[in-house]
């Protein structure tokens, strides 16, 4: 039976903890008009978020694990 491959996409923007948490950056953050943004607005978008509960074995399904 042949080995699943690794959706480069998904490995990309997700990384597995070493408990096995799913985490991902915010979307909002890269965009390069952030100067008219507030400050408390780009500070809830900073820092890696875990991944939903729903989307979570979509996503290990991606990475292969």
């Amino acid at each position: 039976m042949p080995k699943n491959k690794t959706h480069s996409g998904t490995s990309k923007r997700v990384r597995v903890t070493g408990t096995g948490k799913l985490l991902h950056d915010k979307g909002r953050r890269q965009t390069h008009l952030m100067q008219k943004k507030s400050t408390a607005r780009t500070r809830l978008d900073d820092g890696p978020t875990s991944v939903s509960k729903a989307d979570t074995k979509r996503v290990k399904r991606l990475l292969g694990k």
